[in-house]
């Protein structure tokens, strides 16, 4: 499965084996990049449309307590006295260099406890490895606070999919690290990731927790605390705030699409303009002239080839 927005390029013909792609797609410059499916784009539906399984609705929800605190209670199981937001969309940047992590929803719960929750409706996303970057990121931030690691909080990374990640048909699988020759020896890390869905069949869930993960998958509230859920869906819809921060945001990843089909034309240029070089049967100027690039690009392409 192609990724949306991916960019591939093509065989050197110019031609490429479309017989496997049912998504729409365009060709630019020997490009070929796969238009994302309708509804496959979080950002493409209108506001009216939002419902809360769509990572922006969810984010806005979960910023309220009177959301948050029950949800994670229904999702643990536990009592939890009160939480706190460091920040309402937690982005943790370890360094320039480093791949800087947008928090969906990130609260803390006063007693040395964090939570993580993020809204997963695609399922190629690696969902497993980005639960183990999650947590270093994490970490490495509470540690560049000037803590040392003995003072790691306890975490849970929970994401909520509205597909079966392991196919077992659960609506919840929990993991923590444990010794693989005595499964009732933990390691003692406080680290837990929950993987939620919304599409489970077995019965291994309270009824309300049930209902929750059926409201979130589409289905009409069952119960007061969905209601609430769905009240609090339609106060977002009719808020014009709300409204112009989303479409602030459909421009954002508009401009971010936009780039990357820029930079996947500008890669190839640069490729044909190095094998043209490398055959070394054209002057520079012509070469220049054939690829797009500039004269200047080409001079600097070909120091590259020299010194490689």
């Amino acid at each position: 499965m192609e990724a949306e927005g991916a960019m591939r390029p093509t065989s050197g013909c110019g031609c490429i084996n479309l017989s496997n792609t049912k998504q729409p797609f365009i060709r630019l410059c020997g490009y070929v990049i796969i238009k994302p499916k309708k509804g496959g784009n979080r950002m493409e539906k209108t506001f009216e449309k939002l419902q809360i399984k769509d990572d922006f609705m969810f984010s806005i929800i979960m910023r309220n307590p009177k959301f948050c605190k029950p949800f994670l209670e229904l999702v643990l199981g536990i009592k939890i006295s009160r939480i706190e937001y460091p920040k309402s969309q937690e982005t943790i940047d370890i360094s320039a260099d480093a791949k800087s992590v947008r928090l969906d929803i990130y609260v803390e719960d006063g007693k040395g406890t964090v939570y993580n929750i993020e809204m997963q409706t695609t399922g190629n996303r690696n969902i497993p490895k980005r639960t183990r970057y999650y947590q270093g990121m994490i970490d490495l931030n509470i540690l560049e606070k000037g803590h040392n690691y003995k003072d790691l909080k306890r975490s849970f990374i929970i994401f909520v999919c509205t597909f079966d990640l392991f196919g077992e048909g659960r609506h919840i699988y929990t993991f923590e690290n444990r010794c693989i020759q005595n499964l009732e020896l933990g390691l003692g890390d406080d680290t837990t990731k929950i993987i939620l869905n919304t599409k489970g069949t077995m019965d291994d869930v309270t009824p309300e927790m049930k209902k929750l993960l059926d409201f979130i998958d589409g289905k009409e509230p069952g119960d007061d605390f969905t209601r609430e859920l769905d009240k609090a869906v339609q106060s977002v819809r009719k808020n014009e705030k709300w409204r112009l921060d989303y479409m602030t945001l459909q421009m954002h990843y508009q401009e971010k699409y936009e780039q990357g089909i820029e930079q996947g034309i500008e890669k190839e240029k640069m490729e044909s303009a190095m094998r043209m070089i490398e055959d070394g049967g054209l002057p520079l100027e012509k070469v220049a002239a054939y690829s797009g690039l500039t004269l200047e690009q080409v001079l600097e392409l070909e120091k590259r080839l020299q010194l490689a």
